[in-house]
Parts: structure tokens; sequence; C-alpha cells
């Protein structure tokens, strides 16, 4: 039986070419590559078992286990479960951890039943370095940064621009305290790989967009050579209102939210603003969810943006003053970007 293979890690980056991911649960859920999914030829306690026989007698008595274990309808449900998804997506290919045993066994079935598919040599462990050696080149891209206080919209900016890359969509963070979303941050090496395909789809020839950030975006950390990066960047900042900022910041992170998260999001900042203003601030939020009115929503907003956010970002935008090379509204913003580095 042929055992075709796939070595060009970069494409499969490039064009999120579906991936059958079968290693255990407990491995997938570490991390894989972005267009991964979990279908496992051994679940967790059968590879367990299969290494211990592995560890007292070697190479070949694990393998048999391993057949032992897997076999009947059990083997027949996961081949068809491999078989399905490749029937739903042709272009399809397979892996393990190092391309090796597991993912040349899960070949071979599927040969057995008709379906031929190629394997990833070398791997996901392949895939991870081809991802690290693609976030080692972030100094050679062009980026320009885009901040502004909080509220005024960047993330949206962001999205609407080409090219860009949304750091906190693939952080699945809105980067503050208040940025938690109901659904969890990805891992790290999940978070990585997604960047550094986005970085393989970014155009050489032209400025990107980033937005403004911290080293972290909730637990995540963005890779140092993305951030070195960012630190170097011209930046340009976004500039609105405090009205039409704390309008934007109800709608996006009040409207929808249950009170219970927004009080925790609070706690977590008490230390940093002070007893007396951390009990002024929960006073009118409490009032806000007491009236259901917006305008109350609005005053605590006005008052956490304009006493915490404002300083603090104020103080991290003029350690960045030097690279500062336009400041304006949305409008502006956008045609600033358009005119002087075609990012539309």
């Amino acid at each position: 039986m042929s055992e075709a293979v796939a070595t060009d890690y970069r494409a499969v980056l490039h064009d999120a070419t579906p991936v059958i991911d079968v290693r255990s649960p407990s491995e997938f859920s570490k991390g894989s590559v972005p267009a991964a999914i979990n279908l496992p030829i051994l679940d967790d306690e059968e590879r367990a078992q299969v290494g211990v026989k592995y560890k007292h007698d070697g190479n070949e008595a694990a393998v048999q286990l391993g057949h032992e274990l897997v076999t009947g309808d059990k083997k027949r449900t996961r081949v068809q479960g491999w078989a399905e998804f490749v029937n739903a997506h042709p272009d399809a290919l397979l892996t393990c951890w190092r391309g090796g045993l597991r993912s040349k066994i899960a070949q071979q079935w599927l040969q057995e039943v008709g379906i031929q598919i190629t394997r990833i040599e070398g791997g996901t462990k392949a895939l991870r370095q081809c991802c690290l050696d693609i976030i080692d080149t972030a100094g050679d891209f062009d980026f320009v940064v885009l901040g502004g206080r909080t509220g005024c919209g960047k993330t949206e900016i962001v999205n609407a621009t080409h090219p860009s890359i949304d750091l906190e969509g693939l952080a699945n963070h809105r980067g503050s305290s208040f940025g938690r979303l109901k659904t969890p941050q990805p891992t790290p090496i999940n978070f990585e790989n997604a960047l550094a395909a986005e970085l393989l789809r970014m155009p050489t020839d032209s400025h990107g967009l980033l937005e403004d950030e911290s080293l972290t975006i909730g637990r995540l950390a963005i890779p140092g050579p993305v951030f070195d990066t960012m630190r170097q960047a011209p930046v340009v900042v976004l500039k609105e209102t405090l009205n039409k900022r704390a309008l934007f910041t109800y709608n996006s992170y009040v409207v929808d939210q249950d009170q219970e998260a927004l009080e925790l999001a609070l706690e977590r900042i008490q230390k940093r603003l002070g007893g007396d203003r951390f009990k002024a601030i929960q006073r009118l939020m409490t009032a806000a969810f007491d009236s259901g009115k917006r305008e109350d929503h609005i005053a605590w907003i006005s008052d956490l943006l304009e006493q915490y956010y404002d300083p603090m970002y104020d103080y991290q935008l003029d350690k960045k003053s030097k690279r500062v090379i336009f400041e304006g509204d949305s409008k502006e913003v956008k045609a600033h970007l358009r005119d002087i580095y075609s990012i539309s």
C-alpha cells in the first residue's frame, strides 16, 4: 500500500487545509493547527495502557496491544468517523504527533476501505516548528499599530481593514479586565499557531495593521518577535469623544453581558482603582442594573474611562510619542491608512 506524505507545512497553514489529528484528546487539547479536528485512534485511557506496555515490553508489544484495544466495532466506528470527514473534505490530511506510527496505521485502515489520504510527514510537531519559524520572521513585516483610548473602536477598524491581524480575535479576549468572553481563550500553542497562519497570509510588499496591545491579552502572551516588531512600528492614534467611547463600551461590553461578570471584572481592578473610586463606580453600576437604563450605565462607564482607563492609556501612549505619526477620528484614520500605507 502507498504511503502518500505531505511536507509543505507552509501550504497546509496558509490554505487552512483540513487536518485529521489522530492523537488522543488530552494531547490534542494542548494545541494543534487551526484547521485540525480531533478524531483519535486511541483515547486517553487506551494510550496510557499502550504507553505502559511500551515502557515495560517495548515497541512491538505496545503496537500489538494497540491493535487489540481498537478492534471490531470500535475500529469500524473510528474508521467511519475519518471516512466521513474525508468525504466532506476531500483535501484533508492526516497527522499524529510526529507523523509516525498512529497516522500510518490510520492511513492504512482508510486504504482498507478504499479511501486514499495523505499524511503529514513529521506530524503536528513539524507543523508546530513551522509556526515557530514563521513567528521568528515577524521582523520582516511592515506593520502599523493602531492606538487609542478604550472604547474608540480600534478592533472594529482592524477587522474592517486589509491587510490586518486581529490579535484580540485570535486570543478570544478583548484585552482588558472587562475583556473576558463567555467562551475560553485558546491554549498558548493554538494562539501562536493561528497567529503564524495569519502572518503567513500577510503580503510582504505592503503594510499591515495591528491593534496596540500590551504584552498579554488575557492570559496569553504575544510572542516575543511579534511584540518586538510592534514596539518599533509607527503608531496611528484613533481619537473619539468620551460620550462616543462610553456608548461604544456600553454596546460592546454591557449589552448581553450578565451583571455578575461585570461586577467580577470591576473587582479585579479594585486595588488599582482605590477603595473610594471602586465603591463609587460599584454603586453606579448596581444602580444602572437596577434601573435598566442605558444612561445610567453610561454614567459608570464614563467614570471608569476617565478615572482609570484614560490615565493608564495616556501614560503608555506618552512612552510611544516619538512613534506617533498621525491622530484623528475614525474617518480621518481610515483615510490616512488608505492614502499613506495603502491599507484599506
